[in-house]
Order: structure tokens, then C-alpha cells, then sequence
């Protein structure tokens, strides 16, 4: 019986991919390739829509939302990488809900997730590209310039799918959506803190604005502070540096679990696992989930803002000083993350509704990857017995390995998931520049990056490490 997935395959063969390399690419090339990737990324970011009605930056979605999916506002990378992150998620929480059946052991079956997923991508990009030109969030246009902007949306989709393709089959570093999203990141970061546009009276960066006010005689608390204002700080910045060093800490820690070599004389070793054992995984998955749900009410309430159910989903006001949508009811509003430690005092009910919905939902995602994802105490267990390796003093029975890596494992997933989670928090509370989502996600990221390229070299100047690892 012919599985509702087999009928992507005729399609897969039209859907344009980038070729695996057929020799050995070095790890400059590599560099070379993800830094091009990424200065294409760079580029479109700064193209506007041509046909848009509306200036860049009038659509003023939450900055988390642009940040997870490495959008800016009216320009070719509205949509940022949000159709292959959600494409993503819906395609692993149906393999995990067995929705869709796959053995991943099985090429064939490879190919048509990777095809399933690549032509998800597309159907959502066209969706929201549709969505947005026809909601009125670019001003008033005509037939024709919706559909100019519509294929100028899809086109840039399917540029971004085709790099991340192409990092991905070997040519760069990592995955091109990570590379993209950190880039975003890492930019915003270095705007926010060291940009001396002037924003009123004031400089936008932190630290200008901060020599600016002592300067000024403003003293040394105002100069710290802006939070009345909600622009970037000191206090952000010196609470971004922090949270820096804190997700590095914790993405270096391990717990080991000893184990032994019985083919060799019960020769000793430790498997080392993360105690940010599901790294950044929960708080991307809660962000995409939120983002399109943010997406979603957004373009129903600038459609109908006077019905009931959408106000229930979230209702705005749209601010003069910046001309962008902010939210003020309905769920939405409480899945807006607090900005700055004054939220406490005003919004305090805000404030807790947002953080237990973000770290339940970061725990959530993080047991639900565990489960779906090969990392759960069960499949690490026969991987371990599969290997002829087993836990000393104890017999070699996935069983019995599954029940002593259960007690480490699944404390380190809700754990892993509820530290994100608070970290996220804090760092919005205290105003950190980029977000807490967002540097929870570049640190990730940038940390996880730095093993990929330590390990290439690592097979660069010792060849023989490769022979052994494919064997």
C-alpha cells in the first residue's frame, strides 16, 4: 500500500537541488563557501521589495520573531528562513506522531523526507507570501504588485533553500538556516551596541549613547539605564556579555558515564553528555511555534479587528513613534517577550503567564525531541550494546543500559530545557541586546559550529583519524 508521502516523489525530480561534491572539499573551501552563503544572505536583507507599498520596517513583528527566523522586514528576506523552519517542524512532529511511517536506515526514504520537506518549504512560503500581500501589511496595492512581490518572496525562499542545501550536502559548515540565523544575530548585536545613529536626542547604540550621557554630566546611573526609553543600554550589554559566557559555560559542561571495551580486555572509557543535553533545539522549536502563531493573528487581526475569536488570539495597537504593530490583548500578549526589568512592575502578571508558557513549552519540546530525535536513554542504550561497549558491572543488555542511562538522560532533557528556558527570561528582563532568544541561539550555534571545524581540521592534519571514523 503505496504511503501518502510516495506521491512527493514524481514531484521531487522538477524541484531544483544543489549537488553533493564529488571530491573532498578542505575546510578553506568550506569557509569560502558559508561565508558567500552568507554574504548572499547579507545582501538580500538589504534589498526591499520592489512593489511594496509600505517602507522597511513599517510591518513591525516582535524582534524574537525576526530573529528566529533571520527576517528583516520589507526586504527580500521577509520571510527569512521561517518556511524551512516550519516546513521542518511540521515534518518532525508528524514522523514523530508516526503520522507519516520512514526508516531512516532506508536511502529511499532519506530522499523523500529531504523532498517532502523541500516542497513543504515551498507550499508554506507561498502561503505566507500570499498571506502577507493580501492582508494589507505592505499598504495599499494593486493585483499586480501583490503578485510581483508574492514571486519575489518565493524567489528568495527557494535562493535561501538552495544555500542551505548546499552547505548542508558538504560544501560549507554546519546548515545554512543556523549559519543565517546567527549572522542575524551576531549583526543586530553589533548595531544595537556600537551604532551611533541618533534616535531623538539620544545615539541608538549602547555604548555611544552611554559615552554621550557622561559626556553630558548626566550622571552614572542615567548613563547605564535607558529603559524608560526601551533603546539598548549598558545594562543590556553588560547582561549580553554575561549571558555569553553563561551559555558557553553551561554548553561546556558534561556528565560522563563511565563504560568499558569488552572485545578488549574491558578496556575503560566515559561517554560525555552535555548537561545542555537538547542544546538550543527547545527554544528554536518554541519560537517557530510562537512566531507563526504570532504570523497568523497578525495578518487575522489587520483583516478583521473587530471579531471576538481573533482579538481572543491577540490584539494590537499600532505606535506612531515607529509605526508598528505592538501587541495589547489576547493571548499573543502574553507570549511577548518582557523587555527590560521595569515589566516587573507594570506587567507583572505578563511577565509570569510568558514564563511559565516559554519554560513548559521549552521542557515540552525538549522531551518531544529526546523521543523523536535518537537521543533517548533507549536508542542511546542499543547503540552502546550495538557497539560491543557496556556499563562496568553490569551485563551487556540494552535493557539494563537503557535503565542506568534512563536516571542520567531524562533529567538532563527537562533540565536542559528549563535552563534555556530561564535564561531566555532573564536576559529579556534585564534588556540584553538581541534578545534572550537570540543569543541563546547565536552561542548554540557558534558553539556548535566550533566543534565542526575543530573536528575538520582535526581530519585535515590527521588523515588517518577519517579512515578510522568511517570504519
Amino acid at each position: 500500500m503505496a504511503r501518502l508521502i510516495d506521491f512527493i516523489e514524481p514531484v521531487m525530480h522538477y524541484l531544483p537541488e544543489a549537488k553533493k561534491p564529488i571530491r573532498k572539499v578542505s575546510l578553506k573551501e568550506k569557509l569560502f563557501w558559508s561565508g558567500l552563503a552568507l554574504t548572499v544572505y547579507f545582501v538580500m536583507s538589504e534589498v526591499v521589495l520592489f512593489g511594496a507599498a509600505t517602507e522597511r520596517g513599517r510591518i513591525g513583528e516582535l524582534a524574537f520573531m525576526n530573529i528566529v527566523f533571520a527576517s528583516k522586514n520589507g526586504t527580500l528576506m521577509h520571510l527569512g528562513v521561517g518556511p524551512i523552519v516550519t516546513a521542518g517542524l511540521i515534518m518532525q512532529l508528524l514522523v514523530g506522531a508516526k503520522l507519516i511511517k520512514l526508516d531512516f536506515t532506508n536511502p529511499r526514504d532519506k530522499a523523500l523526507f529531504t523532498g517532502a520537506q523541500k516542497f513543504l518549504t515551498l507550499v508554506v512560503a507561498a502561503i505566507e507570501a500570499v498571506a502577507f500581500a493580501v492582508s494589507g501589511v505592505y499598504g495599499p496595492i494593486g493585483l499586480q504588485q501583490a503578485v510581483l512581490i508574492i514571486l519575489q518572496l518565493m524567489t528568495a525562499t527557494l535562493i535561501v533553500l538552495l544555500l542551505d542545501e548546499m552547505i548542508q550536502k558538504g560544501w560549507g559548515l554546519g546548515s545554512g538556516v543556523s549559519l543565517f540565523i546567527a549572522g542575524g544575530v551576531a549583526q543586530q548585536i553589533f548595531w544595537l551596541s556600537f551604532s551611533p545613529i541618533q534616535v531623538g536626542e539620544e545615539p541608538l547604540g549602547a555604548i555611544p549613547a552611554f559615552i554621550s550621557a557622561l559626556m553630558q554630566g548626566k550622571g552614572m546611573l542615567n548613563a547605564f539605564s535607558r529603559s524608560e526609553h526601551a533603546l539598548p543600554d549598558m545594562v543590556g550589554f553588560i547582561t549580553t556579555v554575561a549571558v555569553l559566557f553563561m551559555v558557553a559555560y553551561f554548553e561546556g559542561m558534561r556528565i560522563e558515564v563511565p563504560i568499558s571495551y569488552a572485545k578488549y580486555g574491558g578496556v575503560r572509557a566515559r561517554i560525555p553528555l552535555n548537561f545542555l543535553y537538547v542544546s538550543n533545539i527547545p527554544i528554536i522549536l518554541t519560537s517557530a511555534l510562537t512566531a507563526n502563531l504570532f504570523y497568523l493573528t497578525q495578518i487575522l487581526w489587520s483583516r478583521y479587528p473587530d471579531n471576538f475569536l481573533v482579538n481572543l488570539l491577540g490584539s494590537f495597537t499600532v505606535t506612531e513613534a515607529r509605526s508598528r504593530l505592538v501587541p495589547t490583548g489576547g493571548l499573543i500578549y502574553y507570549l511577548t517577550p518582557p523587555r527590560g526589568i521595569v515589566s516587573l512592575y507594570t506587567r507583572p502578571l505578563q511577565v509570569l503567564i510568558y514564563s511559565l508558557i516559554l519554560c513548559g513549552l521549552c521542557v515540552f519540546f525538549a522531551i518531544a525531541w529526546v523521543e523523536t530525535s535518537g537521543l533517548s536513554a533507549r536508542d542511546q542504550a542499543e547503540r552502546i550494546v550495538e557497539s560491543g561497549l557496556q556499563v562496568p558491572g553490569f551485563r551487556s543488555s540494552p535493557k539494563v543500559v537503557e535503565k542506568i542511562l534512563e536516571r542520567y538522560v531524562s533529567t538532563l532533557t527537562v533540565l536542559s530545557g528549563l535552563m534555556i528556558g530561564l535564561l531566555a527570561v532573564i536576559a529579556d528582563l534585564l534588556n540584553a541586546i538581541g534578545s534572550g532568544i537570540g543569543i541563546l541561539l547565536m552561542v548554540g550555534i557558534l558553539h556548535n559550529l566550533w566543534e565542526i571545524i575543530a573536528r575538520e581540521r582535526a581530519l585535515e592534519m590527521y588523515p588517518l583519524l577519517e579512515r578510522l571514523l568511517k570504519k
